[in-house]
């Protein structure tokens, strides 16, 4: 049961990794860019509040309304 553990928690690192760095990339590509209004902050507080689900969000829905 050992080897079982030590996959899992390598798993479980590896989807820790994958979320956090699909979480900075939004942050990063949010900041970076310039929207209309106050869809950037609104983007950054989605965002924040939801690091994992927001930044999915984002890459469907708010990276194609960027102005730039």
């Amino acid at each position: 049961m050992g080897i079982f553990a030590g996959i899992g928690i390598l798993f479980g690192i590896f989807i820790f990794l994958l979320i956090s760095f699909l979480w900075i990339i939004a942050l990063v590509d949010i900041l970076r860019s310039e929207f209309r209004g106050n869809d950037k902050v609104i983007w950054v507080i989605v965002v924040i509040f939801f690091p994992f689900l927001g930044s999915i969000l984002y890459f469907i829905f708010g990276s194609p309304r960027k102005i730039r």
